[in-house]
């Protein structure tokens, strides 16, 4: 049985980071205190969230449990709702959102003004508890208010770097997303019109009678679709992606890696819940959107390459290739299994680390480069800083799926789980024509890094400056969570599907 202690952490943990984020602005700015204290704050969640997988995997009884917010209960009430799943995906959030901040506590504080630091630090709180919001909630409108605080949020941490390509950035990641919160809010109404109730479960229930009588069909597939569109304009799906890559080239390096590694699972994963909590896979299929989001995954899959092929900026670059992996995800959605839906949820997990990874190593080259962003210009740079060069091949190789890199372990279970389904031989023929599009450009990126530049101080006045004893420590994290992910995935995927039956 869930001890009351383990029962209470969801609500314990956004509390904490919604408290973290009032707190902060009030603190001294010296010392760069506002910014411990928010590490501190993600790492005692971090521990919170890793005690409540454990508490969940070895209580012996249900795998998930309901938590009610306030003295009323369902339906009037809200609700939290906490499975292996959810505990997972809570603790790889924290750990990836840790390690984003430490590996780049230096360059925020070249990137950052210091009077905007502790804005830095509010925000971040907010999006940590926004995505831990989201993965836990069971309520459609409480949904719905935490994706609104995220993009807020998601867009300041932006534009919070100083410089007109960053505003015009972050205004276009603004505009955007806001299109996107807008499908939503229009969808969750319809639903509400439609079952009379916010909450995920009840909401299934209804849809499964209106399913049975026939009627509100129509309202019921324009739910979906603007639903879909919303959430998957959010999660920079492709075609509504070309938000994303000016927003990572702009912005700070840690920004850069909170966006890609965190803020687009957050909606990713609400989209999962949507589908199959409040619709449900019969549903799905019978509307065809599951061959949508495939078609949709499939395409992000080969054109997020395509154009990250054409890319210069290292931070474009990477971003485009998030794209791509986005894809991936679509993909294993759009088998519209168990299987498939577990690959999916393998991929977010394997994304969430190896992205910031990929971000923070690209930060620390530029750096070593003189802060320049080319590809070209980062020639030898693994020479300055061995740890960012070890973290852009490391992550690159887990991009390219080599094996005993954590990519491979996620392209693996999304092959296997193709097996299981009709669309096979398309499946199979993306990840294969995704898998050499990601060498075509991850190979050049690796050998650049490694080739010794023949003038060895091209910036005669520039001393490139030594990776921080912070940086090193994340970087070392990061890649052993690689190395982690692509080696022992087994357990991993075993417990992610026990987390997919319940959820679903």
């Amino acid at each position: 049985m869930i001890n009351i202690f383990a029962f209470n952490i969801p609500f314990i943990s956004i509390f904490m980071l919604m408290i973290a984020a009032i707190i902060t602005p009030l603190l001294p700015k010296k010392n760069r205190i506002p910014e411990k204290l928010s590490c501190y704050v993600i790492g005692i969640v971090a521990i919170l969230s890793a005690y409540l997988l454990y508490s969940l995997t070895n209580s012996g009884q249900s795998l998930a449990f309901n938590f009610s917010m306030g003295h009323f209960p369902a339906p009037w009430g809200n609700e939290l709702r906490a499975g292996p799943l959810e505990a997972i995906l809570s603790l790889v959030f924290c750990v990836a959102m840790l390690l984003s901040l430490t590996g780049n506590f230096s360059s925020t504080a070249e990137d950052i003004p210091e009077n905007r630091r502790q804005i830095f630090c509010v925000l971040v709180n907010l999006l940590t508890a926004s995505l831990l919001a989201l993965t836990y909630t069971n309520d459609l409108f409480t949904a719905y208010v935490f994706i609104e605080i995220n993009t807020i949020a998601a867009c300041a941490i932006v534009a919070v770097k100083e410089g007109a390509e960053t505003v015009r950035a972050a205004l276009r990641y603004l505009i955007m997303s806001l299109v996107g919160s807008g499908l939503v809010m229009i969808a969750i109404c319809l639903l509400y019109d439609l079952t009379g109730h916010l909450l995920m479960q009840n909401m299934h229930n209804a849809i499964q009678v209106i399913l049975i009588t026939k009627e509100y069909m129509v309202p019921l597939i324009v739910s979906v679709a603007l639903i879909t569109t919303g959430l998957a304009i959010k999660s920079a799906l492709y075609p509504f992606a070309f938000w994303l890559p000016d927003a990572h080239g702009s912005s700070t390096n840690a920004s850069s890696a909170i966006l890609s590694g965190l803020v687009l699972k957050g909606h990713i994963f609400t989209i999962i819940k949507i589908f199959y909590r409040v619709y449900g896979l019969e549903v799905i299929h019978l509307l065809r959107m599951d061959t949508v989001i495939f078609i949709l995954g499939v395409t992000a899959m080969i054109m997020g390459s395509v154009h990250a092929l054409k890319q210069n900026n290292v931070k474009k670059m990477i971003a485009w290739s998030s794209v791509a992996q986005v894809g991936y995800i679509f993909l294993g959605l759009g088998l519209n299994t168990v299987a498939g839906v577990a690959a999916a949820c393998l991929h977010i997990i394997i994304h969430a680390c190896i992205k910031p990874m990929l971000f923070t190593a690209a930060g620390g080259l530029s750096n070593a480069a003189g802060h320049k962003k080319g590809l070209h210009s980062l020639m030898g740079t693994f020479y300055i800083n061995h740890w960012a060069g070890l973290g852009l091949i490391a992550g690159a190789f887990s991009m390219m799926g080599i094996p005993a890199f954590a990519g491979f372990a996620s392209k693996l279970s999304l092959t296997m789980a193709s097996f299981d389904s009709p669309l096979i031989m398309w499946s199979l023929a993306a990840l294969v024509t995704s898998t050499v599009l990601n060498a075509l450009y991850y190979v050049p990126a690796v050998i650049v890094v490694l080739t010794h530049n023949k003038d060895k101080n091209p910036q005669k006045n520039f001393s490139a400056p030594a990776p921080t004893t912070l940086y090193k420590f994340s970087m070392f994290v990061f890649l052993a969570l690689n190395f982690y992910l692509g080696l022992f995935c087994v357990p991993l995927l075993r417990l992610i599907t026990r987390g997919v039956n319940v959820l679903l």
